[in-house]
């Protein structure tokens, strides 16, 4: 699972990172470091432009509204999508097969539970980010819903969402070092791509079928681990937990309990 974030780059690094084009001159993306779903954030995507694929970066709702969603509170439960179903669960399949894309972050958070027998009822929240401070770029969904209130409302008619896919965690039973670490601290991994995986995730030509779609996101699954192999766990303060704090502060680690570390 991934519910919360961090984005803080700014939007020059990030075009020069993601290989994009960059963005209209008004193209605004305040940084956070604690992005929660529904917020606006940053997605990767290809279009083709005179039949030639662009790679282009723009901002979307967190929380996929497939067409037929009846409202935005919609989104609200669609922010990640399990990589095992998302080819025909009815939200994701239609986006798998033609509208895939990159969402990109600095970090992310994750709550530890406390085990049994600890004495500690607390979660403790963990920042996930890459050993050379590069940008995570995570598989993702994108969707185009019309607002069937937007003539009133005077807001703009169409919203663009994403989701990020998720997959199983390393079995800590079997993986030393922070990919062990990974398995211990969730159940849950969002998917990061590196370069090459990523050119074929974008590919903006739709696929033919949903054993196509399967492969790809298999693809996608089966070179996750290799990526994180590249990150580091930090413990941080609890202050995260309330998604009104927002600030580099919280990213700044915190001495944790030798007897309670995710290391073997």
């Amino acid at each position: 699972m991934c519910g919360r974030f961090v984005m803080a780059r700014a939007v020059g690094d990030l075009v020069a990172q993601a290989g994009a084009v960059p963005p209209e001159a008004d193209f605004e993306l305040r940084e956070s470091y604690n992005v929660a779903p529904t917020a606006d954030v940053a997605v990767v995507l290809e279009r083709l432009v005179e039949e030639t694929p662009q790679r282009e970066l723009h901002r979307a709702r967190w929380g996929l509204l497939p067409g037929w969603a009846k409202d935005p509170s919609f989104s609200s439960r669609t922010f990640n999508a399990r990589s095992e179903t998302v080819v025909t669960k009815p939200s994701f399949r239609s986006a798998v097969r033609a509208r895939r894309c990159a969402v990109p972050v600095d970090g992310y958070y994750e709550w530890l539970k406390p085990t049994k027998g600890s004495g500690s009822q607390r979660k403790r929240p963990f920042y996930v980010h890459p050993e050379d401070d590069s940008v995570m770029f995570f598989a993702g969904l994108y969707e185009w819903w019309k607002d069937p209130e937007a003539e009133a409302t005077g807001e703009p008619a169409w919203v663009l969402s994403t989701t990020i896919l998720t997959g199983a965690s390393p079995d800590d039973a079997e993986q030393d070092g922070v990919l062990g670490e990974l398995g211990r601290l969730h159940d849950r991994l969002p998917l990061p791509m590196g370069p090459e995986m990523m050119e074929a995730w974008l590919n903006p030509e739709k696929l033919d079928s949903a054993d196509e779609a399967e492969a790809l996101v298999q693809r996608v699954r089966e070179r996750a681990f290799a990526v994180a192999g590249g990150w580091r766990l930090d413990e941080v303060g609890p202050a995260v937990g309330n998604v009104r704090n927002n600030g580099p502060e919280l990213l700044e680690p915190v001495a944790g309990d030798p007897q309670e570390s995710l290391l073997p």
